[in-house]
């Protein structure tokens, strides 16, 4: 008898596989709202009509509509699974709600990347800074993009 291979993944089942991922959107929602309660705070505040170009602060109005449109999305999969049979699961709800969880990972970055811009423009003193931005939009692919894609690929390659 042969023990397992504790680095073979285990499947899930669906029941278990739908917890998590309602989990991550969880987890993660209490963030976004913190970042777009700033994003709305700051608006009011005197210094960002002073020290940010009408350009910039149309910037920040996207970056917020972003940040808006990514907790739109990181909700929506509790709003799709309570509207669309609250005592079930099916392996459709699993399919959407992964789709909307990684569809709002996208304007998030972008969001937050814009807001690093500001943020550096703003202490440096410098509008030569939107590289600070890029280089943070660069990490976010690399984490939530490459780094994924590149495990499935040596998953496939080991299979």
């Amino acid at each position: 008898m042969s023990t397992p291979d504790p680095s073979k993944p285990k499947p899930l089942s669906l029941a278990k596989a739908v917890s998590y991922l309602l989990e991550e959107c969880r987890i993660v929602l209490p963030g976004i709202q913190v970042l777009f309660g700033f994003q709305l705070i700051v608006v009011f505040n005197q210094r960002f009509e002073t020290a940010l170009t009408p350009h910039e602060q149309r910037l920040h109005l996207l970056a917020t509509a972003l940040v808006a449109v990514s907790t739109a999305l990181i909700m929506a999969p509790a709003a799709y699974h309570r509207q669309n049979g609250p005592q079930q699961i099916s392996q459709s709800l699993l399919r959407v709600s992964t789709w909307l969880l990684l569809a709002s990972m996208p304007p998030l970055a972008i969001a937050i990347s814009l807001d690093f811009y500001l943020v550096a423009r703003v202490v440096m003193g410098d509008s030569n800074v939107a590289w600070m931005g890029g280089v943070l939009l660069a990490v976010f692919t690399g984490l939530w993009l490459v780094l994924p894609q590149v495990a499935r690929w040596r998953k496939r390659r080991q299979d």
